[in-house]
């Protein structure tokens, strides 16, 4: 390794003494060698073995013990140097694609911590190897059962993530601005000074004798004056930004967020109108059929003189069994009592009427 490697830091303590377990390759002789690792076994492995074996197709792991099937294009860099760490991540990672509730879906906060609760015992078992089966059964049967709510929730995160990307990168910009604003004020002022400095001498060199303090006054003047005007005019107009140009102060106003808003809940389909205000007009005692057989109707089915008219049996049908049927549920004994009862006796007549429908009332049903 270089001395230029070593002061940059370009490596990890340790990294020449890295062997391929596959090719026995060491990078102490090859300081090129990348190695590249498959989140299916984390089993590390260099970019040349890599391309030997898996670039005909999926192939079983080389390294002893493991026969998992890999495929080249899942291999990739290993981000941390512990193995167990990397491993660690996407695991986290992959249940939090899955289990992305947020907490203003729960009514509690118990409810929520019982929730994350189950997400972190859910995601030990998959590092440590328990009941790997059964827990990835229960992911995959909770990704079946609740795809729309996940999609909703990833989307939503997505967006927070881009409005945050925004408001910083937005913060970045106004942070450059304000920087580059503060170099022109300085080299404004610089080159007030030198000019000040160059008139003064002018106004030296062609005055009159006893005049050298009175012009080094007023040139002092004019350019005090000057850079006052100017940093005023330039306060003016940050504050007109500031107050009236929300797009200028904060980079742009589709970007504006206010955090710790709760995500906003959409409202329920509008039902369709009922007029009747949900009421059921379908009878409750009987089962309307179209057709009734009976001898003296049929007459009223084929003649005619009668069809000819728009008249329809079927209307006879339902008005028939509605007057057959139009008396269930009316007590008598609970009109008669309300009958006889006198006008300031209300309380009697429902007490009456609770102990006449108890009684046994329902033998008077027409």
């Amino acid at each position: 390794m270089s001395k230029a490697q070593q002061l940059n830091g370009a490596r990890r303590p340790g990294e020449e003494d890295e062997i391929c377990p596959v090719c026995k390759s060491s990078r102490y002789l090859n300081p090129n060698m990348r190695f590249l690792v498959n989140p299916e076994c984390y089993h590390k492995m260099c970019e040349s073995c890599v391309d030997r074996i898996f670039s005909q197709g999926p192939a079983p792991c080389p390294v002893a013990g493991c026969a998992r099937t890999l495929r080249k294009q899942r291999f990739r860099k290993q981000t941390f140097e512990d193995v167990q760490v990397e491993r660690e991540v996407d695991v986290r990672r992959r249940v939090a694609q899955i289990l992305n509730r947020r907490e203003s879906e729960f009514q509690t906060l118990l409810a929520y911590n019982n929730y994350l609760e189950e997400v972190e015992t859910l995601t030990f078992n998959l590092l440590q190897g328990i009941d790997v089966p059964a827990t990835e059964s229960k992911l995959a049967a909770y990704a079946n059962q609740n795809a729309a709510s996940i999609a909703q929730n990833a989307a939503l995160q997505s967006r927070e993530s881009q409005a945050k990307d925004a408001r910083l990168a937005a913060q970045k910009e106004q942070a450059l601005l304000s920087r580059e604003a503060a170099r022109r004020e300085e080299d404004l002022d610089r080159r007030e000074r030198d000019e000040g400095r160059k008139e003064t001498l002018d106004n030296l060199a062609h005055g009159q004798k006893g005049e050298a303090e009175q012009i080094v006054k007023n040139t002092r003047r004019v350019v005090l004056k000057q850079s006052t005007a100017r940093r005023s005019k330039q306060q003016q107009r940050q504050q007109l930004q500031d107050g009236t140009d929300p797009a200028a102060a904060n980079g742009d106003a589709s970007h504006f967020a206010i955090e710790g808003l709760k995500p906003v809940v959409q409202d329920e389909p509008e039902q369709p109108f009922d007029p009747f205000g949900g009421l059921d007009f379908r009878p409750r005692y009987y089962s309307l059929q179209e057709d009734y057989d009976h001898p003296w109707l049929e007459k009223a089915k084929t003649d005619p003189t009668i069809t000819a008219g728009g008249y329809d049996v079927s209307e006879y049908y339902a008005r028939t069994m509605l007057e057959a049927f139009a008396g269930l549920g009316c007590f008598i004994e609970d009109k008669v009592i309300e009958r006889d009862a006198p006008a300031g006796a209300g309380g009697a007549i429902v007490s009456a009427a609770l102990v006449a429908s108890e009684g046994g009332g329902g033998e008077n049903i027409l």
